[in-house]
């Protein structure tokens, strides 16, 4: 796969598990980062945004960023980087 494909969330967020759930019925290979238990996914997540703020659930698809797609959005940007 030519782009890596990272989820951060968490697992008591309900978006982060549906964005799991669907990425797992494309097949498609992913990095759940649960901003909760590891400091470091937190830093690197708050490193994407200005605010610097954890705005979960985010799709980062190699430079990509999606924060909380629609399900139209995130297959557009799967079938244009990967």
């Amino acid at each position: 796969m030519l782009n890596e494909i990272k989820l951060y969330g968490t697992e008591r967020c309900h978006k982060s598990q549906y964005y799991k759930k669907f990425l797992e019925h494309l097949n498609l290979k992913y990095e759940f980062l649960d901003v909760e238990l590891e400091a470091e996914h937190a830093e690197t997540l708050r490193n994407l945004y200005e605010n610097r703020k954890l705005n979960f659930p985010t799709i980062t698809i190699g430079a990509k960023k999606l924060r909380n797609p629609s399900d139209k959005e995130l297959n557009k940007w799967i079938e244009k980087l990967l």
